[in-house]
Formats: structure tokens, C-alpha cells, sequence
């Protein structure tokens, strides 16, 4: 557990700001960009989502960790989130896969969390002045609280989307699974969720993951069938090598599926532009309009950054999906080439799973139906 920490915690936010609270987890100082989530559940997928990756992350739903860890939640191999926040966090969970208390997990792996603050009212001051930088610092017990040295160090924080998030939590070798399987693809790992792979899996394909600065006269070299172009965290324009890499592997004619990140990535290799938003979509409730049929689903999304759809014109790729609430891009489509990207998680882990034909249609693109 983390008894060393004190109750008294501070946070600070690049405006200034101070939240207090109860520590748990590790005893640490982080900082990050602070962003929230407004799902119900799935908060272990959330945790070990790669997408997170240098974020404090908050949880608008009041109640977390009430059914514990289990391992086989998990989106990679450990947290990745830099900073956790919530209301209340559960010391006593109930399920009987649970392996861990959210507390032990975090503290485990050297996360600071927070509970105790009003998440309602920091969830509503991010909405209107959009995502900013902040500080998360739990005290171990008896140490003095030193206020004016957060405040002076929040002014300072380093973004960390200035850095190439993409190649800190990317693989680093080629890792292939199921190699009897049929058709072979090529899986870019930019900071894959698991999820994504199993549902490659579970249609048979042979899956090679790779990391995302393999260069294209290698990735061709596998002889692949298609191309999917992973999730991961970051603004992807600092990923210009695997930007370069798929604008080639497009003029290939390869079939390409882009999924979060690997959207916006197959929007810049063909010209599109790609904006910060204003406080992102993170959670499991995202309505999504397809412009052909005029259906919507609901649909599971993490990401701050997406497509211009104004920029796409005089491209060849086309909007195929928009958001219902606030009209952004959420998928695209080549109008020559078997080329599609969403913005939202097809496999959805955790969320709905009305989305995961899109797996299936990049299927039927591999096998030209």
C-alpha cells in the first residue's frame, strides 16, 4: 500500500491553480499534460493505454478501482499514464479476477495518484480554458509542503508533445504472431494497444509488428498484404519519418488501415493538416456520424490532436465519419486506393464493439472484395 504517503497532497496547474488531496500510490513528483476521461469503466485499459503516455490522467466518474487489476485487462505491459486523479478511489475491491488494489498497482510501478479532489469542477475548468501542463506530487509523511516552489516550477514544465512520444513506448524489434496465418500484415507499432492486435488475431491473420522507423524497402521486403498504422500518444507531425514512410507504402498501393494516430498519420502523408484540439475526446460515449448511410455509432477514442477536414480538399482522401457533437473528422478514405483511417478504437477495449468491422472491411479490401 501507500501508507508512507501523507493525506496532504498539492497540485498545481501552469495557471495557478492548486488542488488538494489524499495521496496514493507512489510517493513521487510528476508532471505532464493534465487531460480527462468520461468513462464509467475500463479504467486498467485506460491506465495501460501507450496513448497516455507523458499525460496526468483524470477520471470524471467519481468511483475508481471498485473491481481492482487484473492483468488480463491490460492494453500493454504497464501503466502508462504519468499522473493519476480521481474522486474516490476504492480500497476494498470486489471481483474475483482482481489481482491488485489500484493502489498497490500504481505504487507498484511508481504512479502518484490523488484522490479526494473535485473532478467535476477541474474536468469543467479544462473544458472552457482547454488541456494544460501541471504538477502531481504526493509527500511522503512529515515533509513540508512547498507551494511557492510548485508554483514557480509549473511555469516551467516541459510539454512533452514537444518530444517524440511515438519512439518511447513503441517496440523496438520485429515480433511476429500467428505466422501460419493468412493474409500477412504489417502491424506499425507507434504504442500499440493489445486489443488492436487481437482482433487482427482473431481473423486469422498473420500478424509482424514493427517499429515505426522501419524503413519502407524493409517493410516491403516482409512482403505484406497490408499495412495497419497503430494508436499512440503524441502530436503526430513529430513522427515525420513514419509520415514519410506511409505517404511510400500508400504509392505502393498497399492496402492501409489507420487507427487514432495512424489516421492523422495517413492524413498528413497525403497532404492533409492536423490541429491540437481543445481538450480531446477520451472516453467511451463518442457518437459518429458515416456520411454515407448517416448512421451513427457509438465509439471508444483517445486522442488531442485531428484531422482538418478543410485541408483535405484538393487531397484524394475524403471524409467518411464525422463527430456528432462537434462535427470533427472521424475517419477518411483514399478515393482511388484501398486507403481508410478512424479516429476513434475499433477494437474498443474498454467500450462498445459496434465499431469492429472496420477490421472486417480492411479484410475485404486485403482480398479485393
Amino acid at each position: 500500500s501507500s501508507s508512507a504517503a501523507s493525506d496532504v497532497y498539492k497540485r498545481q496547474l501552469e495557471d495557478g491553480t492548486v488542488f488538494h488531496g489524499s495521496g496514493f500510490g507512489a510517493v513521487d513528483k510528476v508532471s505532464g499534460e493534465v487531460v480527462f476521461n468520461t468513462g464509467m469503466v475500463g479504467y486498467t485499459e485506460s491506465i495501460t493505454d501507450p496513448s497516455y503516455w507523458g499525460q496526468i490522467l483524470i477520471q470524471t466518474y467519481p468511483l475508481i478501482g471498485n473491481y481492482g487489476v487484473n492483468p488480463q485487462d491490460f492494453e500493454s505491459d504497464r501503466p502508462k499514464i504519468t499522473g493519476y486523479v480521481v474522486h474516490e478511489v476504492c480500497k476494498r475491491p470486489s471481483h474475483w479476477l482482481a489481482k491488485w488494489t489500484l493502489d498497490e498497482f500504481l505504487e507498484m510501478h511508481g504512479v502518484p495518484g490523488i484522490e479526494g479532489v473535485d473532478t467535476r469542477m477541474l474536468t469543467k475548468k479544462i473544458r472552457v480554458h482547454g488541456v494544460m501542463l501541471g504538477i502531481l506530487q504526493v509527500y511522503p509523511e512529515g515533509e513540508k509542503l512547498d507551494l511557492d516552489g510548485l508554483r514557480n516550477e509549473a511555469e516551467r514544465i516541459q510539454d512533452p508533445n514537444d518530444r517524440d512520444l511515438v519512439s518511447e513506448v513503441c517496440t523496438r524489434e520485429v515480433v511476429e504472431h500467428n505466422v501460419d496465418g493468412s493474409p500477412h500484415v504489417v502491424l506499425v507499432d507507434c504504442g500499440l494497444k493489445r486489443s488492436i492486435l487481437s482482433c487482427l488475431l482473431e481473423r486469422k491473420m498473420r500478424v509482424t509488428q514493427v517499429p515505426p522507423n522501419m524503413r519502407v524497402d524493409e517493410i516491403l521486403s516482409l512482403n505484406p498484404d497490408g499495412v495497419v498504422i497503430s494508436n499512440g500518444p503524441g502530436d503526430p507531425r513529430r513522427v515525420s519519418y513514419l509520415i514519410e514512410t506511409t505517404s511510400l507504402l500508400i504509392s505502393e498501393k498497399l492496402p492501409v488501415l489507420g487507427i487514432c494516430l495512424g489516421n492523422q498519420i495517413i492524413a498528413r502523408a497525403l497532404g492533409g493538416e492536423i490541429y491540437k484540439m481543445k481538450f480531446g475526446h477520451r472516453g467511451q460515449h463518442h457518437p459518429c456520424t458515416d456520411l454515407s448511410t448517416g448512421r451513427c455509432y457509438i465509439t471508444s477514442q483517445n486522442h488531442g490532436y485531428a484531422v482538418n477536414g478543410e485541408s483535405l480538399k484538393g487531397t484524394e482522401l475524403e471524409v467518411t465519419f464525422i463527430n456528432a457533437n462537434d462535427r470533427s473528422v472521424e475517419g477518411v478514405k483514399h478515393s482511388k486506393l484501398p486507403v481508410i483511417g478512424v479516429q476513434w478504437h475499433p477494437e474498443a477495449s474498454p467500450g462498445p464493439r459496434d465499431t469492429q468491422f472496420m477490421f472486417d472491411v480492411f479484410l475485404k479490401m486485403i482480398m479485393g472484395s
